[in-house]
């Protein structure tokens, strides 16, 4: 392994990201080469974290655009101050003064509402790291308008002008897959698909994540979480669930799983009634140790 990327590796295991070559490695070229990278993989396994943890080891702001259905241009990009203007033109009603002279006062950048997209651009100082988040919710229009920001990283406001970034963000877009982004956006982006983690990886990240669950039950809870992942559930749980199912065993002070406990914190690990009356029945017809079996 490259000696960059083992420092890029290290770094993001002491921010508490368990990580392996191919993530370091799509990070590290991420930075490099001011790219953004696209990160894909069921939901769960850690994508979000990602630029969560790179803010934290760059000791940089973390700028966060969540998408959904409906998404438009003024909400991740800029909006005016309407009532603040209001409030501006009724304290000036007695000025004489133009009405050009009042309008370029108030369409002026103290009246501009800076929204995840202008903040990450107009950020001085250290580039932040900017997260569009399940950027596979959003409509196909805001992706294409996204693709405008991210190749030259400025945004032209009618009343103001263009506002060039003085520093490239370093930006982090994650899908889930809910729908087939764009040939254009991922021919822009680094690509990087994480899967559910291995068994030995799912262990290294729960003694990471909760510390108070010990070395038997870090394993056999990762044991059922990957027979759980094998089954053809309604819902796979992912390293989230893992964790909150960890987290609970801890709050119970468990040390060891056993069917009435696996049955009592079902709810932290399936999210769907047909999957906890599929393993309750498998537990009535004790089959717990088939769960544990790795």
């Amino acid at each position: 392994m490259r000696e960059e990327i083992r420092k890029i590796q290290a770094l993001m295991e002491e921010a508490a990201y368990i990580t392996e070559p191919a993530i370091a490695t799509a990070v590290h070229l991420g930075m490099t080469l001011g790219k953004p990278l696209l990160v894909e993989g069921h939901a769960g396994v850690g994508k979000t974290e990602i630029a969560k943890v790179l803010a934290r080891v760059l000791d940089t702001n973390l700028i966060r655009l969540q998408c959904y259905e409906g998404l438009d241009a003024a909400t991740a990009l800029y909006e005016w101050n309407y009532p603040k203007q209001l409030l501006r033109i009724k304290l000036e009603e007695r000025e004489a003064r133009s009405v050009a002279e009042k309008e370029a006062d108030i369409f002026a950048e103290p009246f501009l509402l800076k929204r995840p997209l202008l903040q990450a651009i107009t950020q001085h100082g250290k580039p932040p790291v900017l997260l569009v988040d399940e950027i596979d919710r959003s409509d196909l229009e805001f992706e294409s308008f996204l693709l405008e920001v991210l190749s030259d990283f400025q945004v032209t406001i009618p009343e103001i002008g263009t506002i060039r970034a003085t520093h490239r963000p370093h930006v982090v877009l994650t899908s889930n897959r809910s729908r087939d982004l764009s040939d254009a956006l991922r021919r822009r982006c680094l690509y990087l698909w994480i899967d559910y983690p291995s068994f030995e990886k799912e262990i290294r990240i729960l003694r990471t994540k909760v510390p108070g669950v010990n070395e038997r039950l870090a394993g056999q809870v990762a044991r059922a979480m990957q027979s759980l992942r094998r089954m053809k559930l309604a819902k796979v749980p992912g390293v989230a669930e893992t964790l909150d199912w960890a987290a609970a065993l801890a709050a119970l002070h468990a040390d060891h799983l056993d069917a009435e406990l696996v049955r009592e914190t079902l709810g932290c690990v399936l999210k769907e009634v047909e999957d906890v009356k599929r393993l309750e029945a498998d537990l009535a017809a004790g089959r717990l140790s088939e769960l544990l079996e790795s």
